[in-house]
């Protein structure tokens, strides 16, 4: 399978399946990387280290600075997936990469390969987009 590379770079984790959109400003925790939008079905999970597997993000332009807090903390994702493509996401890892010199891939997928990857335990993504279920 294979993505569109909003962000580059590879990683592998475990996946965790966001079922409802995440905003990165208010419904998630930089210090700690825990959801703790109130109304979140994915509430009190973590995603220090998971592959964020999420259809969409909800928020705004302060998502970057969040994502990229917590990239620099190690509380972050260790990669996200999207079907619908999010710039501040991207520029969120970019600013990480930037300053903190760490990375997360941000991919876009289309609906078919996202149904099957939300299904999956965990996942290996290449930094041309290349996903493998592991």
């Amino acid at each position: 399978m294979r993505g569109r590379v909003l962000h580059a770079g590879a990683a592998s984790g475990p996946v965790l399946h966001l079922t409802e959109p995440l905003s990165f400003w208010g419904g998630f925790e930089p210090v700690t990387g825990e959801v703790i939008d109130i109304h979140h079905p994915q509430r009190g999970k973590t995603l220090a280290g998971a592959i964020a597997v999420m259809r969409e993000s909800r928020g705004s332009g302060s998502a970057p600075g969040a994502l990229a807090e917590s990239i620099r903390r190690g509380t972050g994702p260790a990669a996200i997936i999207l079907v619908s493509p999010d710039i501040n996401l991207a520029i969120g890892a970019a600013v990480a990469e930037m300053l903190y010199g760490k990375r997360c891939p941000v991919i876009a997928v289309d609906r078919m390969v996202f149904n099957a990857l939300a299904e999956a335990k965990s996942l290996r993504i290449e930094a041309d987009g290349r996903i493998t279920i592991v």
